[in-house]
């Protein structure tokens, strides 16, 4: 008796962003403008957005699933607004939906001072998250590489 099975391995998805992840991170670092208030802060943390593409490239849908702090979050949409039109998408689908972190954290001054740890942790006991109390619908959702973004204390 013979017996033959035949697997396929996952298809090679290209970077959605045009020209890939490093060009995307590079964007990101230089389209997201901190907050002066976020600097004087000192504020660190996560957001997560989900957001939708179209074919042509145009996002829209943002949704905040996740923030360490709603201070993080209008920057983090500022930017990825100005990511109309560099977004690639499958040319058998007319929307796809992708989920983005963006984590924030400031350069570390040589020596760090009872002021800023107390700063610090006084932040994080304080912060305001921002959380999804429902259920979260994924369907055909990609996750996308962190976004570092970080920051010079004054």
């Amino acid at each position: 008796m013979f017996r033959a099975a035949f697997c396929m391995a996952q298809e090679q998805l290209a970077f959605p962003f045009q020209g890939g992840k490093d060009v995307m991170t590079q964007f990101f670092k230089d389209s997201l403008s901190v907050s002066q208030d976020i600097i004087q802060k000192k504020e660190t943390g996560t957001v997560v957005i989900k957001f939708s593409a179209r074919q042509n490239g145009v996002i829209s849908k943002i949704v905040v699933y996740y923030a360490d702090d709603a201070i993080l979050v209008q920057p983090v949409i500022d930017a990825l607004r100005k990511t109309t039109r560099k977004w690639i998408i499958s040319s058998n689908e007319r929307i796809h939906d992708f989920i983005i972190p963006f984590v924030f954290s400031f350069n570390p001054p040589e020596t760090a001072g009872s002021d800023l740890q107390k700063t610090v942790y006084d932040n994080y006991r304080t912060r305001k998250p921002i959380l999804s109390k429902d259920q979260v619908p994924l369907d055909e959702t990609t996750l996308l590489p962190p976004v570092p973004v970080s920051y010079d204390l004054p």
